[in-house]
């Protein structure tokens, strides 16, 4: 897909106000071709046109528990996703929402159905089954004129995207597994995320996880030393790649371990792609993340470059679903 010139920018909302919400508003700051005008959160929302100051609304955040306060842009509002849609003009959204209960996202991308509003949405789910709703919701996005790219951040989506170019070198892909390391200081920056984590442990699911409080998430790490670990898990890496045709299902695995006590990551996040060349040989492709590199940044990078690409696909007119291992992500400059 040849890279659409940007003559203006590309107006950017962000709904979830979280860890990963204020780091996307960090990560789109510097951004010439891209503009951040709108962010949302359970109490109200914040719009301005020529542009939000993400200083001025994560203080805001910190301080008054929305971004909903921030002056003279912010909005109370019990409905404040339905409100930001009526009248506020936005090209494209990040979801940079908790999918707990797991029908959340879906429940979202229908209120953009029928709110009229047509764009581009970008999730970072992780869970195969909220795949398998939104891709239930195909048609209605289609003719709603929005394009939505789901599992676009870091697995699925960064990982699962290298996974989709390594597997070119191969006749047939015999295995993909996907390993991550994820090390945050406090786990209360990313409450939503830990407790995503936390449903994929035995014996806790979604709905178990979202009952918790924050005492007995801090109990369990506490238990655990601040560690969780991870393995095959329900992770959305194994569909994405099935869709695109790479590999059935059960040839993917994914698993890590998550430092809630250490921004150190405790071990280095890969991919590790092996199958059968032509000349019948058997190998494996590595692809392996810096540490250096933090999961936010590993999210909310590779989920605005979908984002663009999706402003892309629209602008030739491709609405519908898409997910990150069928579309290259573009550069933000």
């Amino acid at each position: 897909m040849i890279v659409d010139k940007i003559n203006s920018p590309i107006k950017v909302g962000v709904l979830g106000f979280g860890g990963l919400g204020q780091a996307a508003a960090k990560v789109l700051t510097p951004k010439g071709e891209m503009s951040w005008v709108a962010a949302a959160d359970k109490q109200g929302y914040a719009y301005d046109p020529t542009g939000l100051n993400s200083d001025a609304v994560i203080k805001s955040y910190h301080q008054q528990g929305s971004v909903g306060y921030l002056e003279p842009n912010g909005v109370l509002s019990s409905h404040s996703i339905q409100d930001l849609l009526a009248n506020k003009q936005v090209d494209g959204y990040f979801l940079a929402l908790p999918n707990l209960p797991n029908t959340f996202m879906a429940d979202v991308a229908q209120q953009f159905i029928k709110s009229g509003w047509q764009g581009v949405l970008v999730d970072a789910l992780k869970r195969t089954s909220a795949v398998e709703q939104l891709l239930e919701l195909q048609t209605e996005l289609q003719q709603a004129g929005i394009t939505y790219l789901t599992g676009c951040g870091a697995t699925p989506g960064l990982l699962t995207a290298a996974a989709a170019v390594a597997a070119q070198s191969y006749g047939e892909i015999h295995s993909v597994k996907i390993t991550f390391g994820v090390g945050i200081a406090n786990w209360e920056a990313y409450r939503a995320t830990i407790r995503e984590d936390i449903a994929h442990m035995p014996e806790y699911d979604v709905e178990t996880a979202r009952a918790m409080t924050d005492e007995e998430v801090s109990a369990l790490l506490d238990k655990t030393n601040g560690i969780i670990a991870l393995e095959n898990m329900e992770h959305a890496d194994d569909i994405m790649l099935e869709l695109a045709g790479i590999c059935s299902r059960d040839r993917v695995t994914v698993g890590g371990v998550v430092d809630t006590r250490n921004p150190q990551k405790p071990l280095s996040t890969n991919v590790q792609i092996t199958g059968r060349t032509f000349e019948g040989k058997i190998s494996t492709h590595t692809f392996t993340l810096g540490d250096e590199t933090s999961m936010a940044a590993n999210v909310c990078g590779p989920a605005f470059g979908y984002l663009k690409a999706g402003i892309a696909l629209q602008r030739r007119g491709m609405s519908g679903l898409f997910t990150a291992a069928e579309i290259m992500p573009q550069f933000v400059r």
